[in-house]
């Protein structure tokens, strides 16, 4: 019955009372649509995709912002906007920036807020390692592939 309701994009708000779990599984996977019939349809959404959309239209004010201003390069722009890139090399600073433009235009065509998160995310995190030193040690990889018990 819940895989049932997961799927549903749109529920009666009666169903809030008489179903309320089955509307709550759907809330928890994607937002849904609650229809009054006296008033206007009310969307229903976790807190983690409510925050995912608030972060998403941050980066899209930033960006905004980015593509007004004329001078300078994307990736310095951006700099501007977020320092943390200047960790970056200038080469790496350039992917970055075109890495999150890409991701954040996908995001916004699919409506799928975590793609330009989890590329900001991730290149920030990156920049954060630069900063702290790491990567600066030669790895040192394993010639031989060890087998390990099954525990």
């Amino acid at each position: 019955m819940i895989t049932q309701a997961s799927s549903r994009t749109t529920f009666q708000s009666s169903e809030l009372s008489r179903a309320s779990a089955d509307v709550f599984a759907a809330a928890a996977d994607h937002p849904v649509r609650v229809t009054r019939r006296d008033g206007e349809s009310l969307v229903l959404m976790s807190e983690s995709a409510d925050q995912a959309r608030a972060a998403l239209l941050e980066l899209a004010a930033q960006l905004v912002a980015v593509s007004t201003s004329t001078e300078g390069t994307l990736a310095s722009r951006m700099s501007d906007r977020f320092p943390w890139m200047l960790a970056l090399s200038p080469v790496d600073q350039d992917a970055c920036a075109n890495d999150v433009l890409a991701a954040a235009r996908a995001s916004f065509a699919t409506n799928q807020p975590h793609l330009a998160i989890a590329e900001l995310t991730a290149w920030r995190e990156t920049a954060t390692a630069i900063a702290a030193g790491l990567g600066k040690e030669p790895v040192e990889w394993l010639d031989d592939s060890e087998a390990v018990e099954r525990p």
